[in-house]
């Protein structure tokens, strides 16, 4: 007589289980999907456009979006990482805070069975994420490296101002800029130091280089709000039309100052082709793809005085 019980009970509880796994499952099927877009630093135009056009993407394929600011910290990443398993969010377009700290945050949420696709920014883990579609900064950097030996007439003094020592991308153009520099013995690198991509203190570590180095002819920065930064100081410093600056982004102030005859040339990275193509990818896999490309390169185009009228701010000209 226990004996029935027992089973009866247990009999209910496992249909009671999976009917409740069932509605679960229904209820899920039947939602519209959501996409958490998780950007290291909306502190910085060229992020803010990058995340803008990833929301658009995922509004005009037909799904709920959200912006995650991580500041620039990845203990905050981490957070928004949580929150979006948490809360039911189906795929993350991610633009990592750190190529090495940021991918615990990666493999979680594949683990939870959410797809995650980098953007501009990768992690240092093969076959984590489940695809990287990042601008090709070292070739970019190699055509901006050439140009700078061009203006500079192969030989002088500069420095180069870096961006963030833990992301992938500051090396990749340090490594293509010196792929092509470091065969002018006439061309002297002085200084290297960090700014970590922002506008002010780019322009702090500037000035400070300066005091050092008075006499450089020109300065290589890793992205264009440091580029800014940079020419801000020679500006105060009474340099600017000696000192040479060349950056790397495509952002709108440094397009202008190209035609404008201030900063020399700029990489145009691509942000809407990326963001467009990580909301793409989400809608394939929710769809069923599975094959994604791990890494796909974004052409990186040399903007210079003479073809900087084809261009506008992170793109082309329509």
């Amino acid at each position: 007589m226990k004996t029935s019980l027992f089973y009866r009970i247990a009999l209910f509880c496992i249909v009671f289980g999976l009917g409740f796994i069932g509605c679960k499952t229904k209820e899920s099927e039947g939602r519209p999907k959501k996409i958490a877009i998780v950007i290291s630093t909306l502190n910085n135009p060229w992020f803010v456009f990058l995340a803008q056009k990833a929301e658009e993407k995922a509004k005009q394929l037909g799904y709920e979006s959200k912006v995650f600011d991580s500041q620039n910290n990845t203990a905050q990443e981490t957070d928004h990482f949580d929150n979006a398993i948490a809360s039911g969010y189906d795929a993350i377009l991610f633009n990592p805070t750190d190529a090495d700290g940021s991918i615990v945050n990666v493999k979680n949420a594949v683990s939870a069975g959410i797809p995650v696709f980098c953007m501009d920014r990768e992690v240092n883990a093969n076959g984590v994420a489940t695809s990287q579609i990042l601008s090709d900064s070292y070739s970019g950097c190699v055509a901006i490296g050439k140009y700078f030996v061009e203006i500079l007439n192969k030989k002088g003094k500069y420095v180069e101002i870096l961006g963030m020592v833990g992301d992938n991308n500051t090396w990749n153009r340090s490594k293509g800029f010196h792929s092509v520099v470091d065969f002018y013995p006439g061309l002297k690198m002085v200084a290297q130091q960090s700014a970590d991509f922002d506008r002010n203190k780019a322009m702090e570590v500037m000035e400070s280089l300066l005091q050092a180095h008075p006499d450089i002819d020109g300065v290589f920065c890793g992205n264009d709000a440091m580029a800014m930064g940079a020419y801000q100081a020679l500006v105060a410093s009474g340099k600017a039309d000696r000192v040479k600056v060349f950056g790397f982004d495509g952002a709108e102030d440094v397009v202008k100052s190209i035609q404008d005859g201030n900063i020399l040339a700029t990489g145009m990275q691509f942000p809407e082709v990326m963001a467009q193509t990580a909301a793409t990818f989400a809608d394939e896999y929710f769809k069923g793809k599975r094959d994604f490309p791990r890494k796909m390169p974004v052409a990186v185009e040399l903007v210079k005085k003479d073809n900087v009228e084809n261009y506008a701010a992170y793109g082309e000209k329509e």
